[in-house]
Formats: C-alpha cells, structure tokens, sequence
C-alpha cells in the first residue's frame, strides 16, 4: 500500500469513528438542566462521594469526625474537585476549538469537535450548579496554575493535548464511576455522575485516537518530551482536585487536614489502581517514560 493509500484509509477510519460517536451523541446525551434533581433541599445526612474517596478516610482525624462532620468533609471535597473540572473543561474546550478552527465543516470529525465543545460547556454549567447547591465557597485552583493552564490552552496541541485531556477526564472517570451507585451518595450528585460517566467514555474514547495517530508519526525527542509534558499537567491537576480550603470550610485544623491527607495510604492506593488502566494506556503508547513515572507516582496515579 502506498503512502498515499495508507493516508487516505487512515482518513476514512477517523471519519467512521466520527460518525459513530455523532451517533452515540445523538441517542445517548442528557440535559442536566432536566434531568438532576435541583429542587430538593439538600439531604446532610449524605455524602457528595463514597466516604472511601475521602482524602482523609482511614486517617486518625477521619475517626475523630462525627459523621455529620464526615459528610460535610465529602460534599466539600466534591465541590472542589467538581471546580477544577470546571477549570480543565474551559481549557479543553479551548484546545479542541483551536485545533478545529477554521476545518471543513462538512467533516464529521469537525462536527464531532463541536459536540463536545457543547458537551463540555453543559458539564461546565452542571458542575457549576452542582458546587453552588452544596454551598461551597467556590473553590479555585491555586493562581500560578490558572496562569498555567491559560497558556497551556492556548499553545498545547498534538498528543500533549490529547493524552492530558485524557489522563485529567480518566481520573475525574474513575471517582465518579466509585460514586454514581451509592446510595450513601446524595441523589442529585449520582445522577451528575452518571451523566458525566456516559458522555466523557465518547470523549475518552476521541482523546485516545487522537493520541495514538497524533504519537504515529513524532520523533523520540518528541514522544519524550510530550510525555514528561503529559505526567506534569496530570500531577497538578490530581494534586488540585481538592483545595486545602475545603477543611478550613468544614472547620477542621487546616494544617493537620493537609498533613495527614498527604501521608493517607488508603487514598493512594485507591487512585493507583483505580487509574491502572489509564497507566496501561499511557505505556502502549510509550508514554511512560522515566522522568514521566517520576511525576505519576509523586501524584499517586503508579
């Protein structure tokens, strides 16, 4: 096959993925506005996550947590990690537009851009609802990394923008997944949950093709770079999920909180293995370089 057969093939593969995930989008998508329950008073006998996820469970201060104060520590912990996927989305949405501007717009894979450009845009406005009806403060990832992730937004592209919208969507995946079937969970956050699961597996699903054929073709000066690139924007997002805020919110002694979620086991096994299948990706991809597995292990994702 020549090279000329073998691009255009590839280019019909990529324009069949895209109209099967336009497909999925059109018989499997959901209207948060409609379909969660806003109206409810909030139930504070329930979790905003199963207590499992809590950056403090298994601690000693997590023993010494009524659990009144135990379920106000999970719906605070929710919140946070719902405004830094806030955060991410709005630069996702930025990388996905410019690397779409000005494409054909009959092509199925620009049109499948767009929804997900709108599919982000309705998560963005969820979670935003979503953090205001757990009445937090409304938490925001540290400065420097807000200016980090304007500039990253603006100029990331090829595999280093694909595979770190990935890892960040992988690991919100993968807490939500945890969450959307406990019923220690309030409702209206397991009905978020399950509509962010179902339509980020077609954008999981886009950001893993277009990493793969993005990686096809780069040197191994590139590939190591990007996956160094990949592993730095994974560990601030993970380390910002929850904002050392939330225990000053839920009155607990900020400086212990902080202390004894940084050294918490439990919750680094759980995100070790529930992202194991992330990280199997990441290595077919040879995205799994030395500095690269320094960065996921600092963030607990290895």
């Amino acid at each position: 096959m020549t090279s000329v057969e073998q691009r255009r093939t590839a280019g019909e593969k990529r324009e069949t993925a895209a109209r099967r995930l336009l497909d999925s989008a059109t018989t499997l998508s959901f209207d948060p506005l409609r379909e969660v329950d806003w109206d409810t008073p909030l139930d504070e006998s329930l979790h905003g996550m199963s207590p499992e996820w809590s950056t403090l469970y298994g601690t000693r201060y997590w023993s010494e947590l009524t659990e009144a104060q135990r379920a106000e520590l999970t719906r605070q912990e929710t919140a946070s990690v719902l405004c830094t996927g806030i955060w991410f989305e709005t630069v996702l949405q930025q990388i996905v537009l410019r690397d779409y501007y000005a494409d054909d717009p009959r092509d199925p894979n620009f049109q499948w851009a767009l929804t997900e450009v709108a599919d982000e845009c309705r998560h963005s406005i969820m979670f935003a609802r979503a953090a205001a009806k757990l009445r937090s403060p409304g938490y925001r990832p540290p400065k420097a990394l807000v200016r980090a992730g304007r500039w990253y937004g603006a100029t990331a592209g090829g595999e280093a923008a694909y595979a770190a919208i990935l890892v960040a969507e992988e690991v919100l995946d993968v807490l939500q997944r945890a969450s959307m079937r406990d019923d220690r969970v309030l409702p209206f956050i397991r009905t978020i949950n399950n509509i962010h699961v179902v339509e980020e597996s077609r954008h999981m699903k886009f950001a893993r093709a277009e990493t793969r054929e993005h990686l096809a073709a780069v040197s191994p000066l590139r590939r190591h770079a990007s996956a160094f690139l990949i592993a730095l924007v994974a560990h601030y997002v993970v380390v910002s999920l929850v904002s050392k805020k939330v225990y000053a919110t839920v009155g607990l002694d900020v400086d212990r909180a902080v202390r004894e979620a940084a050294a918490n086991e439990h919750h680094k096994a759980v995100l070790r293995t529930s992202c194991a299948g992330l990280m199997d990706f990441l290595d077919s991809c040879g995205l799994l370089t030395r500095p690269a597995v320094a960065l996921y292990r600092r963030a607990n994702l290895l």
